[in-house]
């Protein structure tokens, strides 16, 4: 009866979340020697989170050095945003993921206690 409770309260709770796109981003020649970039557009679906932070991993989520305009972006409910990312060339064959991760405020009362990941694939291929 416990577990019927559980999966009954579930399914009756809402669950909202961000979303990125391309789920799998092409990089291309940058306009710096050296450098590869892609373009990625964030949605903002959460009314409770207006910052996320942006990361580049490894297929084992080891952080790959990139760099973009602010690693945390302000995206506020309903809004989109595009950033572009830059990665080395040298590192552009370790560099799997790119993430956003939203960012849970302390000094701000809210009913937000998890965070969400979303992360689009870099090189498309399968794991």
């Amino acid at each position: 009866m416990k577990r019927l409770a559980l999966i009954l309260s579930l399914f009756a709770t809402s669950v909202s979340a961000h979303e990125m796109t391309p789920t799998y981003p092409q990089l291309r020649p940058a306009y710096v020697d050296g450098l590869v970039t892609t373009e990625l557009t964030m949605f903002n679906a959460r009314e409770d989170v207006d910052y996320y932070e942006v990361g580049v991993f490894t297929v084992d989520w080891k952080a790959v050095p990139f760099a973009t305009t602010s690693k945390i972006l302000q995206v506020r409910h309903t809004e989109r945003v595009s950033f572009d990312i830059y990665i080395r060339k040298t590192d552009q064959a370790r560099a799997t993921y790119v993430c956003t991760m939203s960012k849970l405020r302390s000094d701000k009362p809210s009913n937000a206690i998890i965070a969400s990941k979303v992360c689009s694939r870099l090189d498309g291929a399968l794991p």
